[in-house]
């Protein structure tokens, strides 16, 4: 076992002779623990000594160089839509290509950025600001003061990890700004700052022993201002050790308003809000489970994920769960002590309310509108409202096209100019800017077709899961396929955290996988956010093997339909569709003869212990619980495999600078398989963190693996 070469042998023995190999593993046993040091000498002779065996296996595949030229292709091309985030009014991009491997920020006028060949002023040069003080930086976005937009909060990673260090950077001379000028410089932590004024920040970090929660995130907001060392911020709110998190969220609207909240988010899906003024923080009277996407006229723009009832002075509203609506903090004070009547002028008022299969998903505020993303049994849409006093709201759409994914992206800080994207499955993303009051769209941008799309075909079918609830899914193929069991068709879902699996254009599956042959299907599982907080509901903590049960339904319905068969099905899936590839390898081995197994959660009854994973109990309950470990264990993939079983041969996949779901689940996966001699594939990337590929050569060669494997298990033969 190649674990016996990167730890003691001995010690190892003695663990495993209490393990039998034909049995599961044991609850109380984990022979596996020294791999979840992340970087210790010993785990890092053990990935080096997998990568050593996968990587020359893959790479040799006469396949490999083409499908990594081709990822390349894509993911370094000029012809990428350089998307836009507002400043001011000034349009921003970080851009990434082969020349510029780590990236540049850059500008330019928004008359410049519609034109087609724009005129780009470099802001920032990431590849030589690493090269020139040595550091392995990695882009994480920034953060620019409102209404001056002359400074910019810079956030860079070590490696691609979630933890940043921030900088603060002026627009005007192009550089950062010393600390002993009074610039703010903020070691690394995982961290949320926000803008108070021109001067203060108010923010959440690691501040020292004993302020950050058993999920690893910052539990103290304090207030910083210009000049003050970090022992010198000012906390102005607590929350507690056991929680996920607190962070501060300022919100400011058109007119001239600030508000200022605080959340203590008690788990994943739950929050505290209180409203701070500035002296005290004062707790709010709105859901726990609730999303606060804006303020506009002084109102809180709310999206609810449970059902909601104001009572106030004898008369009540309520509002359905996964609705939109507006409030403003003062009426709320004065309901939560009965001193105010509910009016007919809009405070509070429904802006929107979904219907049975229907979501609402991303919302925007800009000065004068709410803008609303609405999915119709997984078909996209874009509404902006407007707020008309007693007169109630008004809906007006903007244009999209048929059977799309719709997203929005950055609206002016002054204005109601917005950007959003339409795109599908077969049809390349095209950016259209909206003025948010209006009712019409400019397309300003449109990806050229990256993979040849004239013979493929999208499919909406549906599928009957083990309780009888139909779960859609997506079906991408050759129009002159044959239903003869022979296709080579990927399977991919999420199935968790109320997230959507949308029909969206990504030209790497079109290119490496349908344009050679495959067929691709997305399974809108429950546990998404398809169809609304019931969706997502449905597959929480007790109930998550129905996420699983349908996933394999539609499994099971492809090859019913004579779509494909197990030889040729492959299942895709990261992250907590990582996890959903685990449990598809115990549970239903003789369904595929692919799995990509990608930075997943793994071991659930140690994932509370591994950062970040405490902050996730909301979603999967507590193994520290006997009621729910009981049914963790259950499916909980490292505990579940077992010797004698036929499992297919497996490509599981992480990164050492993974600090959002810890590569200690897939390294002791591998390790496990070891131990019961199956055969499978682990590769480790050391940069990338959770989000993988830290520059494009980087994500052509992970792609190129991936579709390497599928090819070699679902096309060969």
């Amino acid at each position: 076992m190649i674990l016996f070469r990167a730890c003691s042998a001995i010690a190892l023995a003695a663990i495993l002779s209490s393990v039998p190999a034909g049995a599961a593993l044991s609850q109380t046993v984990d022979p596996h623990l020294a791999l979840e040091a992340v970087e210790s000498p010993e785990s890092l002779a053990w990935v080096k000594a997998q990568n050593d065996k996968t990587l020359p296996l893959l790479s040799a595949d006469p396949r490999f160089a083409g499908l990594q030229a081709d990822a390349l292709k894509i993911l370094a091309s000029k012809d990428r839509i350089a998307m836009p985030t507002f400043v001011g009014k000034t349009v921003f991009n970080f851009w990434q290509d082969q020349t510029h491997v780590r990236g540049v920020w850059r500008r330019t006028s928004l008359e410049s950025y519609k034109s087609a060949d724009p005129q780009w002023e470099t802001v920032i040069d990431l590849d030589a600001l690493a090269a020139a003080e040595g550091r392995n930086w990695i882009w994480k976005g920034a953060d620019c003061r409102p209404e001056t937009h002359d400074r910019c909060l810079i956030s860079l990673s070590n490696g691609g990890k979630d933890a940043v260090t921030v900088r603060e950077f002026d627009l005007t001379t192009k550089s950062f700004i010393d600390p002993a000028a009074g610039g703010f410089v903020l070691p690394e932590s995982k961290q949320t700052i926000e803008w108070l004024d021109a001067d203060t920040l108010i923010l959440t970090r690691d501040w020292g022993p004993g302020t950050t929660t058993d999920s690893g995130y910052g539990f103290v907001i304090k207030t910083l201002k210009r000049g003050q060392a970090l022992s010198e911020a000012v906390e102005i709110f607590r929350g507690q050790k056991s929680d996920v998190s607190a962070r501060p969220n300022v919100l400011r609207d058109a007119a001239g308003n600030r508000v200022v909240l605080l959340t203590r988010a008690t788990d994943f899906f739950h929050d505290e809000t209180y409203l701070w003024d500035g002296q005290r923080a004062e707790r709010l009277p709105i859901p726990q489970k609730v999303g606060v996407r804006g303020l506009i006229g002084g109102k809180l723009v709310l999206k609810i994920e449970e059902p909601w009832t104001i009572d106030s002075n004898a008369s009540a509203k309520s509002f359905p769960a996964g609705s939109l609506v507006a409030v403003s903090p003062g009426f709320l004070t004065k309901a939560r002590d009965k001193e105010i009547a509910i009016s007919n002028d809009c405070d509070p008022c429904q802006l929107l309310a979904p219907g049975p299969r229907q979501s609402i998903d991303q919302v925007a505020v800009t000065d004068h509108r709410v803008l609303a993303v609405v999915y119709d049994n997984v078909r996209g849409s874009l509404v902006s409202l407007r707020l008309r006093g007693e007169f109630g709201v008004t809906s007006q759409p903007l244009p999209v096209i048929d059977n799309a994914a719709v997203s929005l992206g950055s609206h002016a800080d002054e204005g109601d100019d917005v950007f959003y994207t339409v795109e599908g499955f077969l049809t390349p993303t095209q950016l259209k800017l909206a003025d948010a009051t209006g009712t019409t769209a400019q397309t300003v941008k449109a990806l050229p077709a990256l993979f040849d799309a004239k013979n493929l075909v999208v499919e909406q079918k549906s599928a009957t899961s083990k309780d009888g609830t139909a779960i859609p899914y997506f079906l991408v193929h050759r129009k002159d396929w044959k239903l003869n069991g022979q296709n080579p068709t990927l399977l991919h879902a999420y199935g968790g955290f109320n997230l959507s699996k949308l029909p969206v254009y990504d030209p790497l599956v079109g290119k490496l996988w349908l344009e050679r042959g495959g067929a691709y299907a997305v399974a809108n599982i429950r546990g998404g956010g398809e169809f609304g907080p019931a969706w997502h509901e449905a597959a929480l903590k007790a109930n998550r093997q129905r996420a699983y049960d349908d996933y394999f339904a539609v499994a099971e319905k492809l090859i019913a339909d004579k779509a494909t068969a197990p030889r040729h099905l492959g299942a895709y899936g990261r992250s907590n569709g990582g996890l959903l590839m685990g449990v598809a390898m115990t549970e239903r081995p003789d369904l595929w003869n692919a799995v990509v197994v990608e930075s997943p959660l793994l071991d659930m009854i140690r994932y509370t212990q591994l950062p970040a994973g405490a902050s996730w109990i909301g979603e999967y309950g507590d193994p520290a619980i006997p009621a729910e470990r009981a049914w963790i264990e259950k499916y909980s993939p490292y505990q579940n495999l077992k010797a004698g079983v036929k499992y297919p041969l497996a490509y599981i996949t992480t990164s050492t600078k993974d600090d959002r779901v810890h590569p200690g689940h897939a390294r002791k996966f591998a390790a496990r398989l070891d131990d019961l001699k199956v055969d499978h594939l682990y590769f480790e990337n050391t940069d990338g963190g959770h989000a993988n590929g830290a520059d494009p050569k980087a994500n052509a060669r992970r792609w190129a693996l991936h579709y390497t494997y599928l090819s070699r298990q679902l096309m060969d033969h």
